[in-house]
């Protein structure tokens, strides 16, 4: 089944280096993906199936970070040349700054865009090249994410986590502390809590309520990927041999199990992504196998959308990154071995 979905419904096609992050445009018609050499791959959504239309452009010399940008046709993207470059849906690109540091972290909303250079964050609005604000952290910034609503700005570094009001007149920061590396994190869509990934194999996080903390471990490996389903009633997470979902409802996570979904002995979990209207979770394995998970009920059913090497498939390496489109009815993926692909879940044949 999933050979049929791939087939009349995806494509893919690999390019040179490791893809480091793919994303949709916030109107749903373009994709993007950023490798680690630095180039860009553009496809309209209408030229999904057709990769001789697929856009290869070079955007820095090293790539680094992928987002969305302001707009709903464009990107932000950067790199180890210490740029960080706005690129539409049609190929064009401005360089919004240039710097001497490495752009490591960039997020977005529709009014606002962040970035991290070293230990210092840049806040600006959607069309500007000027700082509104720069916020310096004690450390380098592992991680960056806007509230669901686009009020706060919260940067991951060590010992902790940062978190900013946008429009606060003063550039003071709450202070969630808790020693160690924490190498990034998410925002709960309601507001709720803040989780990080630690250097060790486990998660920590703060209810923001009252600051009281979480912690979330027994992971064979280390966290590299985190997301929140639509409602966020779940935390869905990467490093074991299935997707790990912690309940944030009826006072979770803490005392209560997590959720083991679409687990495939042998074959770590690489990435993760939440749907954004349903209850559904994609996974990426280090084989380059994406499986799509559904949440709750008695028969929690997994449909494989592409094997990987071990399964039979075509050797893609780990799968490093996935997607959905603001709607839900497109998943992008890319691998370390260069593979980008994409897939219409909506399509009737």
């Amino acid at each position: 089944m999933s050979h049929e979905i791939f087939a009349t419904r995806g494509a893919e096609k690999q390019f040179e280096g490791p893809i480091i992050g793919v994303q949709i445009s916030r109107d749903g018609k373009a994709i993007a993906a950023l490798t680690s050499d630095g180039d860009m791959i553009l496809l309209k959504h209408q030229d999904l199936r057709d990769t001789a239309k697929w856009q290869l452009i070079s955007v820095h010399d090293g790539g680094l970070c992928l987002s969305q940008g302001c707009e709903g046709d464009s990107f932000l993207s950067g790199g180890e040349d210490g740029s960080l470059i706005r690129v539409t849906a049609d190929g064009d690109r401005n360089i919004v700054y240039e710097g001497k540091g490495w752009i490591e972290s960039v997020v977005s909303t529709p009014k606002h865009y962040a970035f991290s250079v070293k230990k210092d964050v840049k806040l600006r609005d959607a069309a500007g090249k000027e700082d509104l604000k720069s916020f310096e952290h004690p450390s380098t910034v592992t991680g960056l994410a806007f509230d669901h609503k686009g009020l706060r700005l919260a940067a991951s570094h060590y010992n902790g986590v940062s978190l900013w009001f946008v429009k606060a007149k003063e550039s003071s920061a709450r202070s969630l502390d808790w020693k160690g590396s924490h190498i990034g994190l998410a925002i709960h869509p309601e507001g709720e809590a803040i989780v990080t990934s630690m250097q060790e194999n486990e998660l920590h996080g703060w209810r923001l309520s009252d600051g009281h903390n979480m912690r979330m471990s027994g992971y064979p490996r280390q966290v590299r990927s985190m997301a929140f389903t639509k409602k966020g009633r779940w935390l869905a997470t990467s490093g074991a041999d299935a997707a790990v979902l912690w309940p944030f409802f009826g006072n979770g996570p803490m005392g209560k199990p997590p959720l083991e979904l679409a687990r495939l002995p042998g074959l770590f979990s690489s990435v993760v992504a939440a749907h954004p209207c349903d209850d559904i979770v994609a996974i990426g394995y280090e084989d380059g196998t994406v499986v799509l998970a559904e949440i709750g009920g008695e028969d929690q059913r997994a449909l494989p959308i592409c094997r990987g090497k071990k399964s039979g498939g075509i050797e893609r390496g780990a799968v490093t990154s996935l997607c959905f489109s603001p709607k839900g009815g497109t998943l992008v993926f890319g691998t370390e071995e260069g593979y980008l692909g994409v897939v219409d879940l909506t399509a009737k044949n």
